[in-house]
């Protein structure tokens, strides 16, 4: 019986109050303070406007007070055919996205790694970094000048007797545009996760692996690898769970009326039905709500699919 009550005591949760726990750790409580505040006004309170979704916005009566028509945004949205045709745009893009970027940055990483100079590590970090800090607009400033018809590229060629190309305006080197370019401007942004992660790794490993006599490539494969596998799946699922943001900045600032077919994407076409057109701001919301809802399938699908297959993910 005494040995019941011991184990009975002990098992009984601790009875400190949780409040009494924050004002134990109240200096971190202090330091979450502005996060919460910011994801409380920027990102919470804002959802008050999906409403609009199942409204027809009246402008002289707000958002609140605007009345109710359900589904019938969506039934217009259906009808659309444009509608079809960005998300086709949208998802083709995302998956090569994945296919051809999301491992530049993992390559990236691995290569960095494997410089011995310190201070030539350093520099490569930098150059390679360095683009993530330029906006889109001036990266499409440069695009213009290398590749427009009368740029710098097109020059060398007529200089050589060639036909000048019209890189800019043909929908088949569009797509290819954009993920070489999203690789220049955001591979060496992206490659600081990896990174550190790398930096995490137990030495002692690679001391066994140079004793057992493994190379560089096997110590990569074998050791490197598997130890950022884990941050790897994270960034995986991350990126699966945008699927339906195929980098509006982007192709925005580098698409024209010649390549729209192939680069109008759900952002582009929300962006047009409400600013270039008559606003519709019941119209957009819709769309809104259809594509954020879908990318949170994508991401629950992804990260359940991962724990089945034995990885980690996102979610406990």
């Amino acid at each position: 019986m005494t040995v019941k009550k011991q184990r009975t005591a002990s098992s009984v949760p601790n009875k400190t109050s949780l409040w009494k726990r924050i004002l134990l750790n109240w200096q971190v409580y202090v330091l979450l303070l502005p996060g919460l505040i910011w994801y409380t006004i920027f990102c919470y309170m804002p959802m008050g406007g999906l409403s609009l979704a199942f409204k027809t916005y009246k402008a002289n009566l707000g958002i609140w007070m605007s009345p109710w028509v359900g589904l019938q945004n969506y039934e217009f949205v259906f009808r659309d055919p444009d509608f079809f045709r960005a998300i086709g745009n949208t998802v083709v893009i995302s998956f090569c996205r994945i296919l051809f970027q999301f491992p530049v940055p993992i390559i990236l990483a691995l290569l960095i790694n494997e410089i011995r100079g310190q201070r030539y590590k350093k520099v490569l970090q930098t150059i390679y970094t360095f683009p993530h800090f330029l906006s889109w607009v001036i990266v499409a400033s440069i695009m213009l000048n290398l590749l427009g018809n009368n740029g710098t590229v097109n020059a060398m060629l007529g200089a050589l007797g060639m036909e000048p190309v019209n890189f800019l305006g043909d929908e088949k080197i569009f797509r290819p545009m954009l993920y070489i370019t999203e690789n220049w401007k955001g591979a060496g942004w992206s490659a600081i996760i990896y990174m550190a992660a790398i930096s995490g790794i137990d030495t002692e490993q690679y001391e066994a692996a140079d004793i057992d006599g493994a190379g560089r490539l096997m110590k990569m494969v074998y050791i490197t690898l598997p130890c950022i596998k884990p941050t790897i799946m994270v960034m995986f699922i991350l990126a699966v769970g945008g699927i339906m943001n195929a980098g509006f900045d982007q192709i925005f600032n580098l698409s024209n009326p010649a390549v729209r077919d192939v680069s109008d994407i759900l952002d582009t076409y929300i962006y047009r039905i409400t600013f270039q057109s008559s606003a519709d701001f019941s119209f957009s919301t819709a769309i809104a709500l259809f594509k954020s809802v879908i990318n949170f399938i994508f991401l629950i699908s992804c990260d359940r699919i991962s724990k089945l297959v034995g990885e980690n993910g996102l979610f406990a």
